[in-house]
Formats: structure tokens, C-alpha cells, sequence
């Protein structure tokens, strides 16, 4: 369970004067899963709120999510919609850092999904990708390129020489693609950049909620699907663990491509960009486990998952 700020009543109390008609406080409760943010559900008398407190990015950087968050919800993405205090702001302050309070969505989390939930995601993750071509705001997935470059060697000192070799090359091998003609091709546009099992909801086996946009960025729509892909399309046992499930491949591919065709610079661009999409969340992942925060609760997710994912995608 990821909880790295501890509201004391006091605090609770402050924060919650600055907005109107969200009832009486019942119970603050802490959210299992995720690593950068703290995430409470805030139980009133009215409903239930996700309360976030934001434990890396600043007040300068959130706009642009929840301005994104708002535009999907006017379009009809089924997302959080950002609760306004009494000055009519959605982001405030709680225990001194950038705090924000939205509605809760229905449903659960499918951590084995199958071929007929795939294909529902896929379809709303086109929709959203064609929801967010009018949006404004304009600011880069700030976990790619040159985040990579600027935090694995900051990871070099605690691993194994094999890994910093595979690290040096799998980075050079982006510069690469990253730099070529086909890489600047490739459509771009609001992307959600962290699309795992557990950021989406389902309810009655539809689609019910997109959530947590706090990785979101312009970015290519096929890093997005690649994100996608490498958690939601693969085997998860001992002996297949990381190959491509070919059936949920296809399902999502498929699905997606009935609102939005795929050009083809992305179909040429798919194995480069899940290579891509594995080693961003490698290097998060190594970062979380070498560099950790201060947390009560936090365990950090085991980076040897996206290790295995990468070096699959390489030989594949």
C-alpha cells in the first residue's frame, strides 16, 4: 500500500472547509496500489471522493492533467472529473503540497483480463486518443526520452554489469528510432502514458473508468498503445512470463482499429516503441528500488518484470 503523506484531523479538517455541498466526513481511507501519489478515498455523508496528494509533481506542472482530465470528461471519457473548492479551483494545498479532490468512478479493476475486456478498452483508448486532438495544452511525456537519459545513470551504481550493458544499448538503440524519419512520422497527440490494469475500471464487464493521469503527455498514440500492450496482451506465468499473448494482441489491435486506423509508420514502429514502453517502466521501476522515497507503506515494484518484458521484445 502506497501512502507517503499522513493527513492528521486537523489538516483533513482545513482542506475540506474550502468546498461546499460534498457533505460531512465519515472516514479517510487509504488506497492500496500505486508508487507516486497518495491516494485516499474520502468517505462523507454525500459520497465517495478519491482524495490525491501529489508527492512529485508541483503546482506549475498539474494544470495540464487536470485541464486534460476535464476536456475528456466534456467529450464523454469516462474519467474522474476534478471537484471545484469555493474559488471555483480544483487544485488546493494539503499538508503543504499540490492536493486535489475528484469523483469516485464505479467499478473494479480485471487484473487477468480477457479477450472481451481488451477489446473494450482498446476502443476507448481510440476514442480518448481522438477526444484529445482539440486539446490545447501542450506539454511532452515527461518519463521518455530524455528522462531516460537523465536518470539511468543515476541507476548505474547498484546493478550488475550485465544490466548496465543492456541498459547502454537498449538507450542507444532509442536514440536511434527516436531520431528517425518514421519515429517523427508517427501521429501525436494527449496520451494517458501509464494505461496499466489497474489505472482502468470496469462495471457489469464494460468499460467504466480511465483513471490516474498524473504520467499523461503529448506523445505518440502508438507509445500509448505499446504501454498498454505490454501489461494487459502478455502471459504472466513463471514459464511464458512477458511473451505476447497473440490472441489479446490482436483482440486490442483489431478493436482499436474500428475508430482509428493505425498508419503505416506505427505498424513498421511496433516492436521499437514496446521496447520503448518496457524500458521506461524498467527504469522507473529500478529508480523506485535503488533511489526510494520515504514511505510508511511503499513497496516498490520489482523491476526484474519489465527486465524480463525487455529483453522478450528484443528477441521477438
Amino acid at each position: 500500500m502506497a501512502v507517503f503523506t499522513h493527513v492528521s484531523d486537523q489538516e483533513l479538517s482545513s482542506f475540506l472547509s474550502q468546498y461546499n455541498d460534498i457533505g460531512y466526513l465519515v472516514k479517510l481511507e487509504g488506497i492500496k496500489g500505486g508508487i507516486e501519489n497518495t491516494n485516499y478515498f474520502l468517505h462523507t455523508t454525500k459520497s465517495i471522493y478519491v482524495l490525491t496528494i501529489f508527492e512529485r509533481l508541483n503546482f506549475e506542472q498539474l494544470p495540464f492533467y487536470l485541464s486534460l482530465m476535464l476536456h475528456l470528461s466534456k467529450k464523454g471519457i469516462c474519467v474522474p472529473k476534478p471537484i471545484e473548492n469555493v474559488d471555483d479551483n480544483v487544485l488546493n494545498s494539503l499538508c503543504g503540497k499540490p492536493a486535489i479532490l475528484v469523483s469516485k468512478l464505479e467499478g473494479i479493476s480485471i487484473l487477468e483480463p480477457a479477450a472481451d475486456n481488451v477489446k473494450n478498452l482498446a476502443i476507448n483508448v481510440a476514442k480518448m486518443h481522438l477526444a484529445g486532438q482539440d486539446f490545447i495544452l501542450n506539454q511532452p511525456n515527461l518519463r521518455s526520452l530524455d528522462w531516460w537519459h537523465k536518470t539511468i545513470p543515476k541507476i548505474l551504481p547498484f546493478v550488475s554489469a550485465n544490466i548496465k550493458n543492456l541498459l547502454h544499448s537498449e538507450l542507444a538503440f532509442q536514440d536511434k528510432f527516436f531520431n528517425s524519419s518514421v519515429y517523427n512520422k508517427l501521429p501525436k497527440g494527449a496520451c494517458h502514458c501509464d494505461l496499466f490494469r489497474d489505472n482502468a475500471l470496469f462495471h457489469d464487464n464494460e468499460l467504466s473508468g480511465i483513471f490516474d493521469f498524473y504520467f499523461a503527455g503529448i506523445d505518440t498514440f502508438l507509445f500509448d498503445i505499446c504501454v498498454i500492450i505490454n501489461d494487459w496482451c502478455i502471459y504472466r506465468d513463471e514459464e511464458k512470463l512477458g511473451q505476447i499473448n497473440i490472441s489479446l494482441y490482436q483482440a486490442f489491435l483489431q478493436s482499436y482499429q474500428t475508430i482509428r486506423k493505425l498508419t503505416d509508420e506505427e505498424n513498421k514502429s511496433i516492436n521499437s516503441m514496446l521496447r520503448a514502453a518496457a524500458l521506461r517502466f524498467w527504469v522507473s521501476r529500478l529508480w523506485d528500488c535503488y533511489l526510494p522515497r520515504d514511505s510508511k507503506l511503499l513497496k516498490p515494484h520489482d523491476p526484474y518484470h519489465f527486465e524480463t518484458i525487455l529483453k522478450k521484445r528484443i528477441t521477438q
